[in-house]
């Protein structure tokens, strides 16, 4: 029985290290038992390869597992991937055009952008600390 609230994604132990392990999931565009469904604006189906923290000691390389994760950090991680940069990057190019004109506006946005997705990317492990992912063998 699936708990409500939460996220499944069916994947493959790719390999296991002393703390964590790595799985291999098919990320598809028409999940229907991904609970974030909705917000997922994706056309195609993509693999990843998700790390998962902590000690399986039964696992072994190919075994089929269950990765599960909560809706909220599903809604979380679209914010930070969407929402906040929208948000900046009109704000940048709202101010850019009033005090520079369209085109410094347009260029202070895009420039706005990249160091909001630079700095996600620089604190990606930190960040990543907070989206993680149990298995549920399968």
């Amino acid at each position: 029985m699936d708990k409500i609230g939460t996220i499944h994604h069916d994947g493959i132990v790719e390999s296991i290290g002393p703390e964590s392990c790595q799985v291999r999931i098919l990320q598809a565009s028409a999940c229907s038992s991904c609970g974030a469904r909705q917000l997922c604006r994706s056309s195609e189906s993509k693999e990843k390869v998700i790390e998962v923290r902590g000690l399986y000691p039964t696992l072994h390389v190919g075994d089929k597992v269950t990765l599960v994760g909560s809706v909220r950090q599903g809604l979380r991680a679209s914010v930070l991937a969407y929402i906040v940069p929208l948000i900046l990057m009109l704000a940048g190019l709202f101010a850019g055009t009033r005090l520079y004109g369209e085109g410094t506006g347009a260029l202070v946005a895009l420039l706005v952008l990249a160091l909001y997705y630079g700095g996600l990317y620089i604190m990606k492990d930190k960040i990543g600390k907070e989206f993680e992912f149990e298995i549920n063998g399968s």
